[in-house]
């Protein structure tokens, strides 16, 4: 396995790779890798011959009140965790060779409507910044295939009306959520969190599932599952930022017929901020 951290060392292994005919896949992450991203890389390489892992703690994304000083970095760590997988590098560029003219005068890339509700709203400018990172590594890497989870189910929609209002020429995978046993899914954050806090947690994804039920049974009074839902979590120890019941495709709000829906959820709990979301299809 590889380790690259500069584009023209990128650039070589990727040319001698296309010399060869075989297709790239790329999975970004900012790495502190868990079996969910290790998940996204079994993934990828079912659609490509070469995988690369990109390693990145882009700071366009974080807000100035967020946790980008102390968000989790080990690459040594996530080296090892990669050798057992089918890795075939791991890019991990410096600031300055994803922003060359540094984050603060960047070009930058905006999608409209998706991003303005949501973890949109709750945070400022942050899809403006993972858009902006992904649609530079798209052009550094030029991958055939690209592969991101579903429990950040709004950055993969993100990325899809991105790649396909730019024409970029990378067709865009979304990998299942990894949970523990108890449910709750797996995320970098979860670190954060105390004993205590951690086994309050799996209470998130018991009310997505709770109400996926609802909506199975015929339930269609969107609004109140949404609030039943939030009371029940604040009341719990969460601090509840949305509990929404949206169309999968485009996360409007759906009509009583509409029969593929999703359920997001993000909320504080302690010093982590927590997302999840489940897919219900009627």
């Amino acid at each position: 396995m590889l380790v690259i951290h500069t584009q023209q060392e990128l650039a070589e292994q990727i040319a001698e790779w296309r010399h060869h005919d075989e297709h790239i896949a790329l999975v970004p992450t900012m790495g502190s890798l868990h079996a969910g991203h290790l998940s996204l890389v079994e993934l990828a390489r079912e659609h490509a011959e070469r995988v690369i892992v990109s390693i990145f703690v882009n700071p366009t994304q974080f807000g100035e009140s967020e946790d980008f000083d102390d968000y989790p970095r080990s690459l040594e760590r996530d080296q090892r965790r990669l050798k057992t997988t089918a890795t075939d590098m791991i890019f991990a560029p410096d600031v300055e060779t994803l922003y060359p003219f540094g984050p603060d005068k960047a070009t930058t890339v905006s999608v409209p409507g998706l991003t303005e509700n949501f973890c949109g709203a709750t945070r400022p400018g942050h899809f403006d910044g993972v858009t902006t990172v992904v649609a530079r590594l798209f052009a550094i890497v030029q991958p055939d295939v690209a592969v991101f989870g579903q429990k950040d189910y709004q950055q993969q929609l993100v990325i899809r009306r991105m790649t396909a209002d730019l024409s970029l020429p990378v067709t865009i995978i979304t990998g299942e959520t990894v949970r523990d046993d108890d449910g709750l899914a797996l995320s970098s954050r979860n670190s954060y969190l105390s004993d205590e806090e951690r086994a309050i947690a799996p209470a998130l994804y018991a009310s997505l599932q709770s109400v996926g039920q609802q909506l199975q049974a015929g339930g269609r009074e969107f609004a109140e599952l949404e609030a039943a839902a939030i009371e029940k979590l604040n009341n719990a120890g969460f601090k509840v930022d949305y509990f929404a019941i949206r169309r999968a495709l485009n996360l409007e709000v759906p009509d009583r017929d509409c029969d593929d829906l999703v359920v997001l959820v993000a909320a504080q709990l302690g010093p982590a901020r927590l997302i999840d979301n489940i897919v219900v299809t009627i």
